[in-house]
């Protein structure tokens, strides 16, 4: 039997993992996580052979969870199941350590068979986030934004000035005005619309 581990912090969610993977003859499901920290210590104690993995959680979020598990060594194997998919959330989830990222809209069929393929070892990737990740090897590597300038840039989006930035991360404006010229540099742009405009565009927002 494959061991299966879920995480993610909405009860329905879990549940209907749960009947899915229960209709597998070869799947059994050891527990269940409803938070990034809670994925860590179940993860230490039922030694999953796959967990599938929600991406954005209150507190210790996915990939963060995921880079805990994989430095223990344990030895499981983690898919990401998210609703989604840009650019700077692939690379973080691959980053950290995952071996696979699929989308909740995922048949039952195809994550059984995603579950089944993690366990021999070989990566499975929505298509459409292999569109993305190929997509984004061939761009320079001057384009790929920081974490930083990421979060910076997902603050402007939201409306919020220099100053209300920096008292959102705790860096000074000046900082933040930093990352920003980063930013227009990396994208080619002038000013803060045209940022966020094509950030979106590339999927990196």
């Amino acid at each position: 039997m494959i061991k299966v581990l879920l995480v993610d912090d909405h009860p329905v969610v879990r549940e209907g993992l749960r009947g899915m993977l229960d209709a597998e003859p070869d799947l059994t499901v050891v527990g269940e996580a409803g938070s990034g920290e809670e994925a860590v210590a179940l993860a230490a104690a039922h030694r999953p052979d796959v967990i599938l993995m929600d991406l954005r959680m209150p507190g210790l979020d996915g990939a963060g969870a995921t880079e805990k598990i994989m430095s223990s060594n344990s030895g499981s194997r983690v898919i990401v199941l998210t609703t989604y998919e840009t650019d700077a959330d692939i690379l973080r989830a691959v980053e950290a350590g995952a071996t696979g990222y699929l989308l909740k809209d995922a048949s039952r069929a195809e994550l059984a068979g995603a579950i089944r393929a993690a366990t021999r070892g070989e990566t499975v990737l929505a298509p459409s986030v292999a569109g993305r990740l190929m997509r984004r090897m061939r761009q320079p590597a001057q384009q790929s934004l920081t974490a930083r300038e990421i979060q910076v840039l997902r603050l402007v989006a939201k409306g919020q000035t220099n100053a209300e930035i920096g008292a959102s991360l705790h860096i000074s404006e000046t900082t933040v005005k930093t990352h920003l010229l980063r930013v227009f540099n990396k994208l080619g742009v002038s000013d803060r619309t045209a940022a966020v405009t094509t950030a979106m565009e590339q999927g990196v927002l």
